[in-house]
């Protein structure tokens, strides 16, 4: 549990930690994880998350006096917030479009590889170069972690352009099956 007004945890101060387990392997994105935060009136903290799929559950209790910073504390960690506000927020979009490249190659690697979806619907030849296309900017990734958001942004335009005329030839094909019907 880190609270702060800093968007990465590192900037922030740790109050305590606790693990959420037994979630089973799924997509990014799937698993839905309810996080409650409670504070009584002795000022003390109760942090329950809770897995929605298995209702596996863990909480953390926090007094008043366990890691809770001083005034004078808290008083600099808004003045750095303020201090580093643009370049926090340069971080955060760097982090946010590299997320969306990764969700999106990671989406579309499922998709393709989902023989009732997407993969049972595309050529071998067509599969192999989004498959391809996928590996590409999976590996440039690696590579690039700190690269700019541009560069994210750039990145996952290309994917983009690349797999949407493929996909959109099976909507014209479809299209034109229910007009030979």
């Amino acid at each position: 549990i880190f609270p702060g007004e800093r968007p990465l945890t590192k900037d922030n101060n740790l109050l305590g930690t606790f693990d959420l387990t037994g979630i089973p392997l799924a997509p990014r994105g799937v698993p839905q994880i309810k996080v409650t935060f409670e504070i009584d009136k002795n000022n003390i903290l109760c942090v329950t998350a809770e897995d929605k799929g298995t209702g596996n559950m863990n909480k953390i209790t926090i007094t008043s006096n366990q890691n809770r910073l001083r005034p004078e504390e808290i008083e600099r960690m808004v003045n750095e917030a303020e201090r580093f506000a643009d370049e926090d927020k340069k971080r955060k979009e760097r982090i946010e479009t590299r997320n969306e490249l990764e969700y999106y190659a990671d989406s579309l690697k499922n998709q393709i590889g989902d023989k009732e979806k997407l993969g049972g619907k595309l050529s071998s030849n067509d599969k192999e170069a989004i498959e391809k296309a996928i590996k590409k900017k999976i590996k440039w990734l690696e590579f690039h972690q700190d690269a700019d958001h541009k560069d994210f942004q750039a990145k996952k335009k290309e994917l983009e352009e690349f797999v949407q005329p493929i996909v959109s030839k099976l909507y014209v094909s479809v299209g034109k099956q229910k007009d030979e019907l």
